[in-house]
């Protein structure tokens, strides 16, 4: 069973609306999902608790109103998703935190499983250089 781009937009609606818990609740407990690049979020994570641990939170420390994420573009095939998303967030030290991303996010039975992401390295160690976390 494969999805479709209206099911997918669905479930990034939630990071649109900045109600994560509705997205990751399409996400398994046991999601492989890299994020690419060598900054603060860069890492592979083997579980949604890990992924949320070693990114959202900490975003949530500098960012606070959160990432902001808004869908630009989806190329869907199959069980497949490329998504294209940009933020439009602000620091605390008031730094615009306008990054641009691409999750490749692999599903099955509905659920992401899955996921590469690729963002501008260079913007998200200068956000954590510029406000440090303890």
């Amino acid at each position: 069973m494969s999805v479709d781009a209206e099911f997918v937009r669905k479930i990034f609606a939630g990071l649109e609306h900045g109600d994560g818990a509705a997205f990751f609740g399409h996400v398994t407990d046991d999601v492989d999902w890299i994020v690419m690049g060598t900054h603060p979020l860069a890492g592979h994570y083997t579980s949604r608790a890990d992924f949320i641990a070693g990114t959202f939170a900490k975003l949530g420390k500098v960012l606070p109103n959160g990432a902001q994420l808004h869908v630009d573009n989806l190329i869907v095939n199959d069980d497949v998703a490329v998504v294209e998303l940009h933020s439009e967030a602000t620091a605390r030290n008031g730094f615009r935190f306008d990054n641009h991303y691409c999750w490749v996010c692999y599903f099955k039975n509905d659920r992401i499983v899955r996921v590469r992401a690729y963002l501008d390295s260079v913007m998200v160690a200068r956000l954590f250089a510029e406000n440090p976390i303890s």
